[in-house]
């Protein structure tokens, strides 16, 4: 989930200052609008130590009017606070109309600690979790915008940024900054954010997380986010409705995606791409023979670019394995009987029994993937689909029976170029390229955006994804076959 926050991006001074002052008068201004049209606004600022939250906390009250607005801190509990429901200390919190709460840890801080201290079990958790659900979507349905902060460092990032503060300030004021118990429960806390965030991340009430480690960086997303929401929710009173407004919250500059940190230089020479070909057939013949005696399903998914080699990949797994027991359904665009349902529908239909194996070729992420970038759905629509499919996922995978492997299979522009021109100049690949697969390359730099979006909110722990260097098409073969017989001898070994 935390993989595009993770890229450590930096913004120079120059950039900075430019954008700064201008994302300051507006913000500015809007509040003072949103004042005047009595709209509320709910900032949640949540985080790992060290990633800059209070500093974040008086930058926004810096940039506002401070008559409007109210910070709110969640430590200790009072004892009034404790002879009440646990939610009365929030309801207490929460905007008036045409003012705005900026909430330090919001209703989300103790009960992250609280799984990763072994507080609570899962189960009491993901309730916890679904009451915020509620609550939020009723601050929306009665008028209040509501955007959350995830504010991230790496494991190594903090521990730098941890080094930096208790050199740069005196012990007690370092102390305070830092809570030494919480870096070193590191991979618990993250592991509780991540499920939180899964879980609660919806388009009326949505998580943007926030690259922390250079500190302009992490300005700039936080005030360009901010000034999206109070322009957007202006301009959706204005209009008479109250809109979701997902599609505005999410800002870029010119950063490197994801996808710019995989190395694309990877190759096999043929002699040993054979060799290890053979031997991961034969392996996969065994383990899904395994799989089928022990009633354990496996999905498989392929996304990627247009010619990435999806096809190749998909014939070399299915040679490994018995004919009787798997099914490959290749997605296209939906018939009429699959419109007249939920998007989801027509890939619950072919959902494996115990023991077989479905391969899609395109699967349910083109409602994140085409539809958004094409226009088939609406902003609403593909914003609430990261976390209708998180949940479909966690459906899929949650009881132990099914794996579910997702491949995004990644290649350069100009080897897709290149690939295209050998299908078209070949008899026999001429039927592979279509003018639509022209009018998707035009539009490359939107789908890296889908891209990271679909990374960021779907790679959980439950369902990760793999992102396959695919220029050379025999690795990449190779790289996915090796995948999914490691994951499924060591899940049929626990089982």
């Amino acid at each position: 989930m935390f993989e595009l926050v993770e890229l450590e991006k930096k913004i120079d001074k120059q950039l900075y200052e430019e954008k700064i002052q201008d994302l300051r008068q507006r913000l500015f201004f809007a509040q003072l609008e949103a004042k005047k049209l009595k709209i509320p606004v709910a900032i949640l600022i949540a985080g790992v130590d060290g990633a800059g939250r209070g500093e974040i906390i008086n930058l926004i009250t810096e940039f506002m009017d401070t008559r409007y607005i109210k910070t709110h801190t969640f430590w200790a509990e009072t004892e009034e606070e404790r002879e009440r429901p646990p939610f009365w200390r929030y309801w207490r919190a929460l905007p008036a109309a045409g003012t705005t709460s900026l909430l330090f840890g919001g209703w989300y801080e103790n009960t992250f600690l609280d799984l990763a201290y072994g507080r609570i079990d899962i189960d009491r958790f993901d309730r916890r979790m679904q009451r915020r659900v509620r609550f939020e979507r009723s601050l929306f349905n009665n008028g209040t915008y509501l955007v959350k902060f995830w504010l991230h460092l790496s494991q190594e990032g903090q521990k730098k940024k941890v080094k930096k503060i208790y050199k740069e300030y005196p012990e007690e004021i370092a102390r305070f900054r830092i809570n030494k118990k919480n870096v070193k429960h590191y991979k618990e806390i993250i592991d509780a954010a991540a499920r939180s965030i899964r879980i609660t991340d919806r388009v009326e009430a949505p998580w943007v997380l926030v690259d922390a480690y250079d500190w302009r960086n992490r300005n700039l997303n936080v005030v360009e986010t901010l000034v999206n929401l109070y322009e957007g929710a202006i301009k959706s009173h204005k209009e008479g409705v109250q809109k979701c407004i997902t599609s505005n919250v999410n800002i870029s500059y010119d950063y490197p995606s994801i996808l710019d940190n995989v190395d694309l230089s990877v190759s096999i020479n043929k002699k040993d791409y054979e060799k290890e070909l053979e031997k991961l057939q034969l392996k996969l013949w065994g383990l899904t023979w395994q799989a089928h005696q022990k009633k354990i399903s496996t999905i498989i998914l392929f996304e990627g670019w247009d010619a990435a080699g999806k096809g190749g990949c998909i014939r070399r797994i299915t040679k490994g394995i018995d004919s009787r027991l798997y099914q490959v359904i290749q997605v296209a665009a939906p018939t009429d009987e699959e419109k007249a349902h939920h998007y989801l529908w027509r890939f619950w239909r072919h959902v494996p029994r115990f023991g077989f194996v479905t391969i899609y070729d395109r699967s349910w992420y083109g409602r994140v993937l085409v539809e958004r970038v094409e226009n088939f759905a609406t902003p609403e629509e593909w914003g609430r689909a990261y976390s209708e499919i998180n949940d479909f996922e966690e459906q899929l995978t949650q009881y132990g029976k099914i794996l579910l492997f997702k491949f995004w299979l990644h290649i350069s522009k100009d080897e897709q170029l290149k690939r295209f021109k050998e299908r078209e100049s070949t008899p026999l690949k001429q039927y592979k390229i279509t003018e639509e697969d022209w009018r998707n390359r035009e539009k490359w730099d939107q789908y890296k955006d889908a891209v990271d979006d679909m990374v960021a909110k779907t790679s959980t722990d439950i369902a990760p994804w793999y992102i396959i260097p695919a220029n050379d098409k025999k690795y990449a073969r190779i790289e996915v076959l090796k995948t999914i017989c490691d994951k499924m001898e060591n899940h049929l070994k626990n089982f």
